[in-house]
């Protein structure tokens, strides 16, 4: 079991934190506005409200907000997220989706690991996957893969026995720098979704051949 926080309250962080209680990990629901954020925790059930600014009780801390915004918050937090496990699920995309709002060479984690403290670790997850897909799960026993990118080994690891956990594969593509590959598979989506799927209920994955 993880013991996790959530900082944002729209549909990715109702379905990580939906299937997290599911998978036995404790959660705790953090926003801006502590109303939404208490309102949000009651519907989920089992999970706690925390406070914007001050230490996040889960060892694990999820950016569930969008990229714009993220750098900010951690920022913010500074100190607080001393010894954290930072997950960055965001996709710094533009808004023409012609390419990135970050500098050329970097990646929207490595900008927020920039932000962070030092002993904090910042681990690439959750970013190709769509919330509605991610809250469904798996589909005809087929599994929803989860691609993980950081620089401290400890730190993937104990994300990818969260993301087991979620009853996900995780897939561990090498250090933080791979971020900017995964955010191009996000963008990669966005071009599928815009000119040949023509809609969101789809992910991609691996499939290991004999």
């Amino acid at each position: 079991m993880s013991s996790i926080s959530v900082i944002g309250l729209g549909n990715m962080a109702r379905a990580l934190a939906t299937r997290a209680l599911a998978g036995g990990n404790a959660v705790e629901i953090i926003g801006r506005d502590p109303a939404k954020a208490k309102d949000l925790a009651a519907t989920l059930g089992g999970a706690t409200v925390g406070t914007a600014g001050a230490a996040p009780d889960g060892d694990i801390v999820v950016l569930a907000m969008p990229y714009t915004g993220a750098a900010a918050v951690v920022r913010e937090y500074g100190d607080a997220l001393r010894g954290k496990i930072i997950v960055d699920i965001t996709n710094p995309v533009a808004p023409d989706l012609q390419g990135f709002v970050v500098p050329d060479g970097s990646s929207g984690a490595q900008e927020i690991a920039k932000a962070a403290p030092d002993d904090a670790h910042v681990v690439k997850a959750f970013n190709t996957v769509f919330s509605h897909v991610l809250a469904a799960g798996p589909a005809e026993d087929r599994p929803l893969d989860i691609f993980i990118a950081g620089d401290d080994a400890q730190a993937k690891a104990r994300v990818a026995a969260f993301v087991e956990s979620l009853g996900l594969r995780p897939w561990d593509t090498g250090d933080l720098f791979m971020a900017r590959a995964l955010e191009n598979v996000a963008l990669l989506e966005l071009g599928l979704m815009n000119n040949s799927v023509k809609h969101t209920n789809f992910s991609l994955g691996i499939t290991l051949l004999d």
